[in-house]
C-alpha cells in the first residue's frame, strides 16, 4: 500500500510539474473545424500546407479537423475573390488562412497604387469568406524574398530584395490593420522569414537560400517558417508529449502516450501523437533541419518533453531510438525536448508516411479545383436555364469530394501507434 501511495504521489507531482511547460497562444480551432488553406503559387507548392495538415493530425492529434488546400499559381487577392464562392462550395470551410501579396506587390516599390487595390481585394476576400460561413479567418502577410537570390533593378537606392521586402512588409501591415478592424486573426509570415533568413545566412553563408533560388519560392526550409506562423495563428500550443520517468522504474505519459513498460532508468511508450520530424541535413535548404535552429518552431510548436527524476549522477546519457545524447541532471530534472535534441527519432518513418499521404491528397485537391471545379463558373448562365446541367455539375463536384474524403481517410490510416523506448544511463 505504501508503494502504491508513493507511486500516486510521484505521478501527481510529475503531472503538475510537466504542465508548467505549457505556452499560451491564440485561441485553438473549435471542434470539427474545416480548414481551407488559401494562397498563390507558394501555397500551390504544397509544402507549408502539408506541414500544417500533417502537424494538425499527427502531432496536435486534431483528428476532428478536415483540411483542403486552395493554392493557385500566379494568383492575387482579387483573383481569389472572384473564384471564392464557387471553389469553396462543397467543402464548406469554417476556418481559413490566406497568404496573398507576393503577386499583388507587382515586383516593384510599394505605392498607394499597389496598397489601395490590395486592401480593397483583401476586404472582398474577408467578406466573401464570411458570406459562405467561415467563422475564423486568418489574414496572413505575404512571405519574403531572398536577400541573395531575388534580383530586380527598379528599387534604387535599395537593392531589389530590400526594396521588395519593404513592399511586402507594407502589404503585411495592411492585413494587420484589417484583421484588427474586422475582428479577424493576423498571421505575420513576413517578419519570421526575414529574421530566420538573417540568422541562417550569418551562420551558413549568404548562398544558403531561405526563399528559394528563384528568390521567392521557398524550399522546405522556408515553408517550415510559414507553417510555424500559421499554426501559431490557429492556436496550436505545441505541447506534443510530456514523458516522465525516474531511476527507480516509474514512468508516466501525457494523453496520446501510453506506458508499455518501465524499469530502472528505462521506459517504453506507445504514442499516437508524433513529434514533427525534421528532414534533410544541417546545411541544405532542401529540408527543414537546417532552418530549425533559427526559427522557434521546436520551442513553441514541437515540445516532446522528457523529465527525469531520481538521478544521483551529475550527468546521464539518454538513448532514444538509434541515438544517444548527454545531459546534466539539472537539464533532465527541468525537462529536455527530445524533438529538438535528437537528429533522428523513432517516429521518422511513420511521420514521413503521413506526410506522403497528405501530399497525395493535396495533389488531388489542386487538380480537382484548377482542372474541374473552377471551370464550372463558365457555365453559370447555362446552369440557370438548365436544371439538368446544374445537377450534372453538382454530381461531379460531389463525386470529387468523395474521392477527396477517401484520400483524407488514407492520411488518418497512416497515423499508427509508434512504440519507442527511452533509456537513461548515469555517467560515472
Amino acid at each position: 500500500m505504501k508503494h502504491a501511495m508513493a507511486r500516486l504521489v510521484w505521478a501527481a507531482g510529475m503531472v503538475a510539474a510537466l504542465h508548467t511547460f505549457s505556452l499560451c497562444g491564440a485561441e485553438p480551432m473549435p471542434p470539427g473545424a474545416r480548414l481551407a488553406i488559401i494562397g498563390d503559387s507558394i501555397t500551390e507548392q504544397r509544402i507549408y500546407t502539408r506541414y500544417m495538415e500533417g502537424y494538425l493530425l499527427a502531432c496536435a492529434s486534431r483528428l476532428d479537423v478536415r483540411v483542403f488546400q486552395y493554392g493557385w499559381s500566379g494568383e492575387t487577392a482579387g483573383g481569389f475573390a472572384g473564384r471564392l464562392e464557387n471553389d469553396l462550395a462543397g467543402f464548406n470551410p469554417t476556418v481559413a488562412t490566406t497568404c496573398y501579396g507576393m503577386n499583388d506587390g507587382q515586383y516593384r516599390p510599394f505605392s498607394e497604387a499597389i496598397g489601395r487595390p490590395y486592401e480593397a481585394n483583401m476586404r472582398k476576400v474577408a467578406a466573401g469568406l464570411e458570406k459562405i460561413g467561415v467563422q475564423r479567418i486568418v489574414l496572413g502577410s505575404p512571405g519574403a524574398v531572398d536577400t541573395r537570390y531575388f534580383a530586380r533593378q527598379n528599387f534604387a537606392p535599395l537593392s531589389g530584395a530590400e526594396g521588395y521586402n519593404a513592399n511586402l512588409a507594407e502589404l503585411g501591415n495592411i492585413n494587420r490593420r484589417l484583421a484588427s478592424e474586422l475582428g479577424l486573426v493576423f498571421a505575420d509570415v513576413h517578419q519570421p522569414m526575414i529574421d530566420a533568413m538573417a540568422k541562417a545566412k550569418a551562420a551558413l553563408g549568404q548562398d544558403y537560400d531561405v526563399c528559394g533560388r528563384d528568390g521567392f519560392h521557398p524550399g522546405p526550409n522556408g515553408h517550415l517558417i510559414m507553417a510555424y506562423a500559421f499554426l501559431r495563428a490557429l492556436g496550436c500550443d505545441g505541447q506534443i508529449a510530456d514523458l516522465a520517468l525516474d531511476m527507480k522504474g516509474r514512468a508516466i505519459g501525457s494523453t496520446g502516450h501510453r506506458v508499455v513498460s518501465a524499469s530502472a532508468g528505462q521506459a517504453t511508450f506507445e504514442s499516437v501523437r508524433y513529434p514533427f520530424c525534421h528532414d534533410g541535413d544541417a546545411k541544405s535548404s532542401g529540408g527543414t533541419r537546417s532552418i530549425a535552429p533559427f526559427v522557434p518552431f521546436d520551442a513553441e510548436l514541437n515540445r516532446f518533453m522528457l523529465k527525469v527524476s531520481g538521478l544521483e549522477a551529475a550527468r546521464a546519457r539518454v538513448t532514444w531510438g538509434d541515438e544517444s545524447r548527454e545531459f546534466s541532471r539539472a537539464q533532465l530534472e527541468r525537462g529536455v525536448n527530445l524533438a529538438a535534441e535528437f537528429g533522428s527519432t523513432p517516429f521518422d518513418g511513420a511521420f514521413r508516411r503521413v506526410i506522403e499521404a497528405v501530399s497525395a491528397k493535396q495533389r488531388f485537391e489542386t487538380a480537382m479545383i484548377k482542372s474541374m471545379v473552377t471551370q464550372f463558373r463558365q457555365f453559370a448562365q447555362e446552369t440557370e436555364s438548365s436544371p439538368e446541367l446544374a445537377e450534372a455539375f453538382r454530381a461531379v463536384r460531389q463525386r470529387l469530394l468523395v474521392r477527396q474524403a477517401e484520400l483524407d481517410a488514407a492520411v488518418r490510416r497512416a497515423i499508427v501507434p509508434v512504440e519507442h523506448t527511452v533509456r537513461v544511463a548515469p555517467i560515472p
